[in-house]
């Protein structure tokens, strides 16, 4: 069983200079990045290196059209090395770009085992929420499909992931919610995950800790100070994602997939509307193990019982992204068997993770006490 995944070589840098200083970045690196990312940090050193954004490809979350655009773009320059700068939209998008060559997003997912990287990849997040700069995992909307799915592969790691705090400074609120409550998702599934080891753990506890102590001094503190901690939320983040690279996630996300393709709910704020209510689930099966762990864990974190660390989670964290019922996103009673049955159809690779078997009846009890 293997113990821990660590593909990337990880650096950190104080500023974007110094990574650019030590990577030699230019004219034959291609960077894919957003305008309002890169023009504060980057604009200024005169990079010779070429540029696409990709907000001129589209809005939000990757989609299988906007991938497909970009994959044209890139195919039409000529470089040696893809750097990606933002978060998870830009990150997912650059490990595809790596592999895809002239192929469309529905070719790669159909040869997801025989794809190569063609170049090499440096990731470089500016949010705290994925961790997918140490993962081989990109999601895509697959609107021709109507789901997300993850296209999972060896060759979408990337050969350098870089930590630059910097970069995270102007990080809104708006974006830091629910990519950070997404950090904290990946820690503690990951450390429910029946593949679960003993370095994972201890890199998911860590994380919690982080995550969590990192909450409260914002609550305490006020929200205006997030530009002061968002170094310990950029290490978490990376923890907990190299925690899930080998562990996995489970029915949080798979649960949260088909809101998030449906309603275009971000990310991590789907998985949030989902997250203690599966939480309750596992306790309401098997209230042992890994989960008793879990529960005594957050109980000391919290300074609450076990028995109530879920609504105390809850409580710290709506102070920092309001958690919504299902309905107040627009899904109708009627959507909640068809989300129920697209799970069970797409997410077998995440529902291999759950702490404990949940059947169909379970999944339709989560969302349905989530409505």
């Amino acid at each position: 069983m293997e113990q821990l995944i660590c593909r990337p070589k990880l650096y950190q840098f104080e500023n974007a200079k110094a990574f650019a200083e030590a990577f030699s970045v230019g004219e034959n690196d291609l960077i894919l990045t957003n305008r309002y990312l890169y023009e504060p940090f980057f604009g200024e050193l005169s990079l010779r290196a070429q540029l696409l954004y990709q907000e001129e490809f589209g809005m939000g979350e990757p989609t299988d059209t906007m991938v497909d655009a970009l994959i044209r773009a890139a195919s039409e320059k000529s470089f040696r090395r893809l750097i990606a700068i933002g978060g998870g939209t830009v990150i997912d998008i650059a490990k595809v770009l790596a592999v895809a060559g002239d192929r469309n997003v529905d070719e790669l997912y159909e040869k997801k085992d025989s794809l190569a990287k063609t170049v090499p990849l440096i990731l470089i997040p500016t949010t705290c929420g994925t961790g997918s700069e140490v993962t081989n995992l990109s999601i895509i909307n697959r609107t021709r499909l109507g789901v997300k799915m993850g296209l999972a592969s060896e060759a979408l790691y990337a050969d350098y992931a870089v930590l630059i705090p910097q970069l995270l400074t102007r990080l809104p609120l708006s974006v830091f919610a629910p990519s950070s409550i997404d950090a904290l998702v990946h820690a503690v599934e990951s450390a429910l995950s029946p593949k679960a080891t003993a370095y994972t753990r201890l890199l998911s506890e860590r994380a919690m800790e982080l995550l969590i102590g990192g909450f409260q001094g914002l609550v305490r503190d006020g929200l205006d100070r997030l530009p002061e901690r968002v170094g310990d939320f950029l290490i978490a983040s990376n923890m907990a994602g190299l925690a899930f690279g080998t562990a996995g996630c489970g029915a949080v996300h798979a649960l949260s997939y088909p809101l998030g393709g449906a309603y275009h709910v971000p990310h991590g704020e789907s998985n949030y509307a989902l997250f203690t209510g599966v939480l309750r689930k596992y306790r309401e099966k098997k209230d042992d193990g890994a989960l008793h762990w879990l529960n005594e864990k957050l109980a000391g974190l919290l300074d609450c019982t076990p028995d109530t660390a879920y609504k105390s989670l809850e409580k710290l964290l709506n102070q920092i992204l309001p958690k919504k019922a299902l309905h107040e996103y627009g899904v109708k009673p009627e959507e909640l068997e068809a989300f129920t049955d697209s799970v069970l159809a797409t997410q077998g690779r995440l529902m291999a993770n759950n702490f404990t078997p949940l059947t169909r009846d379970d999944l339709l009890d989560i969302y349905q006490n989530l409505f």
